[in-house]
């Protein structure tokens, strides 16, 4: 369990981060046509996760439009933006920013993703959405850098997680 914060007010999460050098767990995801994707659709890629709790919020927002921006100069790499919001949310925000570089995720029907990763917010206002977390995976999906950012209203470290790749 990670303490993290929302607001300066302590929060936690459901458990630990993939260890760097491990294999990431597998998932299954909604992509915004309502399609599934898992972890093993993207072998062969190296993969930045921008996991946060809502598009919907600013800095979830500048987030997803910072990896975009940056996505575009990256070779075979993939940037995967994951939240429990719908789909269709995800759609909509992505088109209406004109957002290409990012692939949108959703882990709306079950929540097992951010509970498999160990991310989910278990108290406080944001209960059961996905802490602010970026992992940055190999090709084979190995872990190659993690950052659970300690507040969640705080934007990640973006030069990082690009310098892992």
């Amino acid at each position: 369990m990670a303490s993290i914060t929302l607001g300066g007010n302590l929060t936690h999460t459901s458990g630990a981060l993939p260890q760097i050098g491990t294999k990431a767990p597998e998932f299954k995801l909604a992509k915004n046509d309502l399609s599934t994707v898992s972890l093993a659709n993207f072998v062969g890629s190296s993969l930045i996760l921008n996991i946060f709790p809502s598009v919907d919020t600013g800095t979830c927002a500048a987030s997803v439009r910072q990896f975009n921006q940056k996505a575009s100069k990256l070779k075979n790499t993939k940037v995967l933006c994951i939240s429990r919001d719908l789909p269709f949310a995800q759609k909509r925000f992505c088109g209406a920013e004109g957002l290409e570089n990012v692939v949108m995720l959703s882990d709306f029907k079950n929540g097992s993703f951010g509970q498999d990763y160990g991310l989910e917010i278990t108290d406080g206002a944001f209960a059961g959405f996905h802490s602010r977390v970026v992992m940055v995976l190999d090709e084979n999906g190995n872990v190659k850098y993690t950052e659970q950012v300690p507040e969640i209203g705080d934007e990640p470290n973006y030069e990082k997680a690009l310098a892992a790749i």
